[in-house]
């Protein structure tokens, strides 16, 4: 399912979602080596984006010493003393702390940029309306960590580059289920048949979380070097539901009055 537009009108624009994709574009197309080869994308990515095991071990994979390179031997069947080598010369100076913010506006291709930044335009700009510029921030942003530290406690020697906006965005989806449960959402349907159909908010975003928790049980038993970060969907997803629940619950409804004259509620309420 791929959401297309929600009938759930704002009062302002959204200004910081707007400026969030801005930047992602703008890292994608003007930072990362798009346009180059696979291997220079690779090296990009060792370099900038959030690896579990630099994380858990705090430090980077090129000062990580043997134990740092019997990981990458073992789970990317390379010579890791090597390739540590390599990364001392390519970026010694990596902070394994900033690179959990930095991975946060990487992307590994347009299908992915692409996706990312629709879910984000779709449910952002009504979640930013409901919380407010700062409030909306700080919850894309928690979510963003919540969503790194789920997949780190799933798999904390990988060393496996993590990256994308996808953990924060899954905070922006679940605070929308919680905040917009009864708005309808224009979703195209891939399934036998294509088509477009105007489902409720709970029921998209709900099946797209069972996937997320399904697919990511689904590859607990599995060896794969590299692919979706599912936990990491399920992590920011639970602290967008939770944090709309108890933080921001004076927003679950809007006020029914301002400065003594009533206001109707919003459709999402109906």
């Amino acid at each position: 399912m791929i959401p297309l537009h929600d009938n759930n009108p704002t009062s302002r624009f959204a200004w910081a979602t707007l400026l969030i994709i801005a930047v992602n574009v703008v890292v994608f197309l003007l930072w990362e080596p798009t346009f180059g080869s696979q291997g220079q994308q690779q090296v990009f990515f060792f370099c900038h984006a959030e690896i579990p095991w630099e994380v858990s071990h705090q430090t980077n994979l090129a000062h990580g010493g043997r134990p740092a390179a019997v990981e990458i031997r073992e789970q990317l069947q390379i010579n890791g003393a090597a390739a540590e080598q390599f990364l001392l010369q390519r970026c010694p100076d990596k902070s394994w702390w900033e690179s959990v913010f930095v991975a946060m506006f990487l992307h590994e291709g347009w299908l992915h940029i692409g996706g990312n930044m629709l879910f984000l335009w779709v449910f952002g700009n009504n979640v930013e309306d409901r919380l407010g510029v700062l409030g909306y921030l700080l919850l894309y942003f928690a979510a963003g960590i919540a969503a790194t530290a789920l997949q780190l406690a799933i798999g904390p020697s990988s060393v496996i580059p993590n990256l994308g906006a996808s953990g924060a965005i899954a905070g922006v989806l679940g605070a929308y289920l919680v905040l917009f449960p009864k708005a309808r959402v224009l979703t195209l349907i891939f399934f036998f048949f294509i088509t477009v159909l105007e489902l409720p908010a709970a029921w998209v975003l709900g099946a797209w979380f069972v996937l997320q928790l399904f697919s990511g049980i689904g590859s607990l038993g599995s060896q794969v070097n590299g692919g979706v970060a599912y936990f990491a969907h399920v992590g920011g997803f639970a602290l967008g539901v939770i944090a709309a629940v108890t933080i921001f619950r004076r927003y679950r409804r809007p006020p029914q009055y301002r400065g003594g004259i009533p206001t109707p509620p919003r459709p999402d309420f109906r």
